[in-house]
């Protein structure tokens, strides 16, 4: 096995191309020699299953592997326990709509802390996640993998640390290491290859080399301020970061063969073909 290369939705070029429809995605990546695409319901769960299941036989044609962005606003550690609750129904819509497609995986933003105590905010999250699985089982869903986010602001919930730690209470939960996210927040924490070896060998001490070996990435270079992620930008950035050859170099070494994501603004095709060839660059005899 190797990594996955793909895109989160339809970049400039797609619609440009004279495409319309997330239906058409699956062969358009294809068609770029990329093998994933992360299907977007950021702004709500707007899937029907007919709708969902040509998304779904699209992808089988294609040789492309499918999964679903949850909606950004859950709130898995909210102080008002109705959005909670509600955030759970989003978490069921989601992967409702990502089994109609075939997609085995659901990425979840953890939400914001706040002003209150992490420690505190952390702990009610694990709980919302633990309702979330219970809820999926109670659906016959309990296949689907749920996949917190590291997250690129100071103010929201998605350290490594955080993210490895809801991840440690089910086997069902694969963390979403977004390393655009990761580097933001730490002000550029993401540079060498050994930064990137950190954070790898913290996943496989966390949660095992199971886990490690097929964790799901986000990728792309971020603009960030004190504060943390301020804009998603391209590969052309030559400012902000994080390099993506560093990561190639360990992963190949490693062989490990996650999904990887790219969330470039527009360009998110071309810039995980050019993640896909570096690394095949270090696997080259």
């Amino acid at each position: 096995m190797k990594p996955r290369f793909g895109v989160a939705g339809n970049e400039d070029a797609f619609f440009a191309a004279g495409f319309r429809h997330t239906v058409q995605a699956p062969a358009y990546v294809a068609s770029l020699g990329l093998d994933a695409y992360e299907y977007q319901c950021g702004h709500g769960v707007r899937v029907s299953q007919s709708g969902g299941e040509a998304v779904g036989q699209a992808a089988k044609e294609a040789g492309i592997a499918l999964s679903l962005h949850a909606p950004y606003y859950i709130s898995m550690a909210s102080e008002d326990a109705a959005i909670r609750t509600r955030s759970v129904a989003y978490i069921l819509q989601s992967a409702r709509a990502a089994d109609w497609m075939g997609a085995e995986r659901v990425v979840v933003h953890p939400g914001a802390c706040g002003k209150r105590p992490r420690a505190d905010v952390l702990a009610l999250a694990c709980e919302t996640f633990s309702r979330a699985l219970d809820a999926l089982d109670a659906a016959g869903l309990g296949h689907v993998y749920i996949c917190p986010e590291t997250m690129g602001k100071i103010g929201q919930l998605g350290t490594l640390e955080e993210v490895l730690t809801i991840c440690k209470l089910d086997a069902r939960l694969l963390p979403c290491i977004d390393f655009g996210h990761l580097n933001a927040r730490t002000g550029g924490g993401l540079a060498t290859r050994a930064d990137y070896a950190a954070v790898l060998d913290a996943i496989g001490q966390a949660l095992g080399t199971g886990r490690l070996r097929v964790f799901h990435a986000h990728f792309s270079k971020i603009e960030y301020t004190a504060g943390g992620e301020k804009r998603h930008l391209t590969f052309a950035d030559t400012v902000y970061g994080p390099p993506f050859a560093p990561l190639a170099e360990e992963l190949a070494a490693r062989g490990l063969c996650p999904t990887v994501i790219c969330e470039s603004a527009g360009t998110q095709a071309a810039d995980a073909r050019c993640m896909k060839d570096r690394y095949l660059a270090c696997i080259s005899p």
